[in-house]
């Protein structure tokens, strides 16, 4: 890249994917899901929530540190 404001680095940094995600069948199987990872000791980076879109969601961050969305959408 020749760009003063592109630089290879940033390119690596940004390439992939953000997050993975897995659909539950009800806002219940979430909360259930999120308290059984607590009690297992996987760090919760977003507590269930009912998002803007009208998703009720989650997101942990396992073992590897990536992040997994946990989410129901009615």
């Amino acid at each position: 890249m020749t760009s003063e404001r592109i630089n290879q680095q940033q390119i690596e940094i940004c390439f992939g994917w953000a997050h993975l995600a897995f659909t539950m069948d009800s806002v219940e199987s979430v909360d259930s899901f999120v308290n059984r990872v607590r009690e297992i000791g996987i760090q919760i980076i977003g507590n269930p929530r009912l998002t803007g879109d009208g998703y009720y969601e989650a997101v942990i961050s396992d073992p590897e540190n990536n992040t997994i969305e946990i989410c129901y959408k009615p």
